[in-house]
């Protein structure tokens, strides 16, 4: 039996889901702006939330159809069947987005929607389910257009990016999957060297390592489906099982790192440790301007600093040329992606960019400049 899905990701990162959508064999994929529709059954759920580097949630669509006001979204929320999804004894949260809704208040949109489910238990002879903010078993989704209402259960549980091993991080860390989509987008292959000169807590090394070595990017997590009726535990530990044998051994695999904070390179190696790929990548301490290459050639991509995270901005401006002067006259031949939120910063380096991709790092719009470093310049000679 299949059903319809909606997974969303970072914005700019949906034509990768849809890629990694296929691979896991759904169907009827369709690209929209923040996430990308699918079909398929339980077996196709339960790998793209294993395997999907890009997802944030996959959400089981449960009702649809129009509405004019919080009254008709209570009766189309208390027509459906929640008792055959989930117990009375779990949690519950509800959550309600929308885009151009005419009602005045979301909140009480979602008062509603919860009350629906809670009175469709009661019509049942059981108890109301309890709410949880904070750690439910069970999160209903609502989205709202102008007229049109469409209600989900969330088969993720805790976002998709929550790989389940950081348990330390330093100031503004990087979302996983928006991570995993900047090393796709650069084309990194496994197997080319790879270095983040200014890596904090190690995002961009963790999610290369598990790339690497063909770690699914929730083997150490729990999800939202275990949760519900429908869960096929025979089913999910095939699957987990066949994912652990795809998996590489582990070994150093031309993975570095740097930062010039002791802490953060200390808390990249606990990271790194926690998600069994200490081995895989290595990292050090050293300030960028004064680090060699690793290797002749390879791929550098980093999040540096930037005036919207740390507020540096006017001292950012300054050190710009000198990592542009360390990467021509060291980094030759290697070829550099810069993820920020200044989008001057390839002028203010004297360098020109030979890709701009716009991505948001949440609601943060940044770009992914792609350098591609000449040893000792990055001008062609004038004639």
């Amino acid at each position: 039996m299949n059903f319809q899905f909606f997974a969303t990701c970072p914005r700019g990162l949906e034509a990768l889901l849809a890629d990694e959508l296929l691979v896991q064999r759904a169907l009827k994929i369709l690209v929209t702006d923040g996430g990308v529709s699918f079909e398929g059954n339980l077996d196709t759920m339960y790998r793209v939330n294993l395997h999907s580097r890009i997802a944030t949630r996959v959400m089981s669509r449960v009702g649809q159809g129009s509405y004019s006001s919080e009254e008709d979204i209570y009766k189309a929320t208390f027509k459906l069947n929640w008792p055959a999804w989930f117990k009375v004894n779990q949690t519950i949260r509800v959550k309600v987005t929308g885009v151009k809704c005419p009602l005045k208040s979301l909140d009480f949109v979602t008062l509603r929607i919860k009350d629906a489910v809670c009175d469709r238990f009661r019509e049942e002879g059981a108890l109301r389910p309890s709410v949880s903010v904070r750690d439910p078993d069970v999160r209903i989704h609502a989205y709202l257009t102008q007229d049109q209402y469409q209600l989900y259960l969330d088969t993720s549980g805790a976002p998709l990016y929550q790989r389940g091993f950081r348990d330390v991080s330093v100031i503004a860390p990087l979302r996983e999957n928006l991570a995993a989509g900047i090393l796709m987008l650069t084309g990194w292959q496994p197997g080319t060297p790879i270095l983040d000169p200014m890596c904090g807590s190690g995002t961009f090394l963790i999610e290369a390592a598990m790339m690497a070595v063909n770690q699914p990017p929730g083997m150490k997590r729990t999800f939202g489906f275990q949760k519900l009726t429908s869960f096929d535990e025979s089913l999910w530990k095939k699957i987990e099982t066949e994912a652990l044998h795809q998996m590489k051994p582990i070994e150093f695999l031309d993975i570095y790192g740097s930062d010039m904070d002791l802490r953060a390179v200390r808390v990249a190696r606990h990271n790194l440790k926690v998600a069994g790929l200490e081995e895989v990548a290595k990292v050090m301490q050293s300030d960028f301007v004064k680090l060699e290459p690793p290797t002749a050639e390879g791929t550098l991509v980093t999040n540096p600093p930037y005036g919207q995270r740390i507020g540096e901005d006017e001292d950012l401006k300054e050190v710009y040329p000198v990592w542009a002067k360390h990467m021509k006259e060291s980094f030759g031949g290697w070829d550099t992606y810069f993820l920020t939120a200044d989008l001057e910063m390839p002028k203010d380096m004297r360098l020109k960019p030979t890709k701009k991709t716009p991505l948001f790092n949440g609601a943060l719009e940044c770009r992914l400049f792609e350098i591609k470093m000449v040893s000792g310049s990055n001008r062609k000679p004038k004639d």
